[in-house]
This record gives C-alpha cells, sequence and structure tokens, in this order.
C-alpha cells in the first residue's frame, strides 16, 4: 500500500520543482516590440525601427516594378515608424527588386489562364551611416496567386493583378521588417 502514495508525493515534488524553475525564468523574458529598452540598455525596438531610413527603391518609371517598388517602401515605412515619421537615421536600407509572372491553370478550350502566380523577389542591405559598412544583407520572396474570374472581364484580370502585387508587398515588407528586428535584439 505504500506505492501509490509515494507516487503522489513524487508527482508533487515533480510539480514543485517545475513551477519553482517556471519562476525563476520569469523575469528573463521580454516582449519583442515592447517599449522597455532592449537587453543592451540603448533603446527599444521601435526607436531602433525609427532611426531606419527606406531609401527610394530603383525601378523604370511607369512599370509594374516600380510601383511595387512604392508599395513595399510604404508599407515597410509603416512597420518600421508606424506612421510617426523618422527619427535621425543611424541605419539605411537599400532595396532591390524583381517581379515574375506564372501561369498554373490554363483553360483547354481558350489557352487563356484562369489563375496565375505573381512572385516578388527582394534582395536587401542594411547600412550603418556612421562607419557606412553593410551589417545585414538578405534575400526574401512571396508568391501569391489570383484567379481570373472570366474571360470576357477585361479588367478584371488587371485589378486581380494589382491585388497580388499588393499582398506580395505587403509580405516582403514584414518578412524584411522581422529581419531587421532580430538583429537589432540579437545584434546578428
Amino acid at each position: 500500500m505504500w506505492w501509490p502514495e509515494t507516487r503522489l508525493l513524487f508527482r508533487a515534488l515533480r510539480a514543485a520543482i517545475v513551477l519553482s524553475c517556471a519562476g525563476l525564468t520569469a523575469a528573463c523574458f521580454q516582449p519583442m516590440y515592447g517599449t522597455y529598452s532592449l537587453a543592451g540598455g540603448d533603446g527599444s525596438l521601435r526607436e531602433k525601427f525609427a532611426s531606419v531610413d527606406v531609401l527610394q527603391i530603383d525601378a523604370a518609371n511607369g512599370t509594374s516594378v516600380a510601383r511595387l517598388g512604392v508599395e513595399v517602401r510604404n508599407a515597410l515605412i509603416f512597420e518600421l515608424q508606424g506612421g510617426n515619421g523618422a527619427t535621425l537615421p543611424t541605419h539605411a536600407l537599400k532595396i532591390s527588386l524583381s517581379a515574375t509572372t506564372s501561369s498554373v491553370i490554363v483553360d483547354i478550350f481558350t489557352a487563356r489562364p484562369d489563375v496565375e502566380n505573381y512572385g516578388v523577389n527582394a534582395t536587401y542591405t542594411l547600412v550603418e551611416l556612421a562607419t557606412n559598412k553593410p551589417v545585414v544583407t538578405g534575400a526574401t520572396f512571396a508568391r501569391v496567386s489570383y484567379d481570373i474570374p472570366g474571360q470576357e472581364q477585361r479588367f478584371a484580370r488587371q485589378r486581380a493583378m494589382r491585388d497580388a502585387e499588393n499582398r506580395a508587398a505587403k509580405v516582403v515588407a514584414q518578412q524584411i521588417q522581422q529581419r531587421l528586428a532580430s538583429y537589432f535584439v540579437a545584434g546578428a
């Protein structure tokens, strides 16, 4: 009859150990996007984001990549600064973009696409202005699909493609912002 009693005692001891370990590490965590200072004590992540100057994205005027560049830049500025405007920049972010379109489903009778994929490839470099050396380089991409709702609707394809461009621009901006957050928090 001693077995159930000791088993209950071991479970209680194990629960006490887990709770005490959780209590010891509770103060070690802080939210990444909080307003408190980072582990190094040199400002919050929002302050670091606000000091990034997002440079104009080079593309030929009148092309879809030029419009996409404006969308990505605007989304990044909003993600980094929240519409508050930049403080004195300490870093500059340079981005280059390319876009692709591929047909996924083609109507066998008319040979026109019913579903297409729109892709954006972005390469970016974050440069520290004090030393003028790149601190973060990377590449990211986004692939979104869109339907063409009918063969007789001339402008539906253009509108669907524009919506796909906007969605892809937001995805690319969020991925770049997450990579920059990783750099500012971890330093690598």
